[in-house]
């Protein structure tokens, strides 16, 4: 029988549930991103899908300078690999502004951003900045139809350019958008829909470098609007799942040639009934915030349907005449990679069946120094 390219020669190398990574096809993700835009120079990455030194600076090996991170863990995660340019993708309020700051000081050399949508936390981030004597680089952040966050492009984001322009303490360096509510499995739909929210956005960025003579830069995307961005001039693109890609992308993307480069290992526990089977999969180890039938799907077990989950067990109904064993091994495809990394502490790096060594998942705390 061939071999599969993502089992262990020896499974009980590894405790369960893990989640393992392929350097090598993570890598390869990372070549076909950048083939999709044309450069590393038109790309910042998001972080929150990896979350570790080590995958960041795979992505830096391949040319890739600027990334993006949510957290105050997830930038200072970055600096500690060693990014040039650092988007905090993310309004900073309170305690975070402090926090952000402190990096700020600490680390001179790095270029550092953060994202902010009406006045009053722009004031904020001016008075700040103003005590520590610091500039502070701002894109503004544009509802692009998510309406999670943002201000709507047009008048009122023009207002809220112009407002920042006599707040000391601050520079507008462009606009930022995320329009990841652009799911349609048919591409020339999403693209009508990604193209015409995007057109008030490129024809106000054109009206405000005519009335202040400079250049204004546009970060746009995620993952689900990539390869449409990726087409624009002058557009940064900024996915962040295809270093490891998940089922529900693959399934709802298509057209985005990226390859598994994460999987879920787990081992079967217990048999609670004839055709019932019992996984050390809880809540605590896959991202459960799809219904169950969207939670992982296995590679190597396709007749599974699951039925309950806990912290600790999911039961997946089966036949009667199943011929599963104590201890078998499940390898799964994470429907949602993103949250599924963060339950883990680290990664088990896996070549050609063997384990190479783990990485740590650094910033999944929310605080590391800072």
């Amino acid at each position: 029988m061939e071999e599969k390219w993502y089992a262990l020669h020896d499974p009980d190398s590894v405790d369960s549930p893990a989640l393992l990574v392929y350097p090598d096809r993570a890598r390869e993700n990372i070549r076909r991103a950048i083939e999709v835009v044309g450069s590393p120079d038109r790309l910042r990455p998001h972080v929150k899908t990896n979350k570790s030194i080590e995958a960041c600076r795979m992505m830096m090996d391949a040319g890739i300078k600027a990334f993006k991170g949510a957290t105050i863990a997830e930038i200072e995660m970055l600096t500690r690999a060693g990014a040039e340019d650092i988007l905090l993708a993310y309004q900073p309020l309170g305690p975070k502004i402090d926090r952000f700051l402190r990096l700020i000081e600490d680390f001179p050399e790095i270029q550092f951003h953060c994202l902010v949508d009406n006045a009053v936390a722009a004031r904020a981030l001016s008075s700040k900045a103003g005590e520590k004597g610091k500039v502070l680089s701002v894109y503004i952040d544009l509802n692009a139809g998510t309406n999670r966050t943002g201000i709507a492009p047009g008048q009122q984001a023009e207002a809220l350019f112009k407002a920042i322009l006599e707040m000391p303490g601050l520079h507008v360096r462009g606009f930022h958008l995320y329009d990841g509510h652009l799911r349609n499995p048919v591409f020339d739909i999403r693209k009508k829909e990604c193209d015409s929210g995007f057109a008030p956005i490129a024809s106000m960025r054109e009206k405000l470098e005519r009335d202040q003579g400079r250049s204004l830069e546009i970060i746009a995307g995620g993952t689900t609007t990539f390869p449409i961005h990726a087409k624009r001039e002058r557009v940064i693109c900024g996915p962040g799942t295809f270093i490891y890609w998940d089922d529900g992308y693959a399934d709802t993307l298509p057209e985005q040639d990226f390859l598994f480069a994460a999987l879920l290992m787990c081992r079967v526990v217990s048999f609670p009934a004839e055709n019932l089977i019992c996984v050390d999969l809880g809540h605590k180890a896959v991202a459960s915030e799809n219904p169950l039938d969207k939670r992982v799907r296995f590679l190597n077990a396709r007749n599974l349907l699951a039925v309950s989950q806990s912290e600790e067990h999911l039961v997946l109904q089966t036949s009667t005449d199943h011929g599963y064993q104590w201890g078998d091994v499940l390898y799964g495809v994470p429907y949602h990679i993103c949250p599924t990394v963060a339950l883990h502490q680290e990664v088990v790096l896996i070549r050609d069946g063997e384990v190479l060594g783990a990485w740590k998942t650094i910033s999944r705390d929310r605080k590391i120094s800072i």
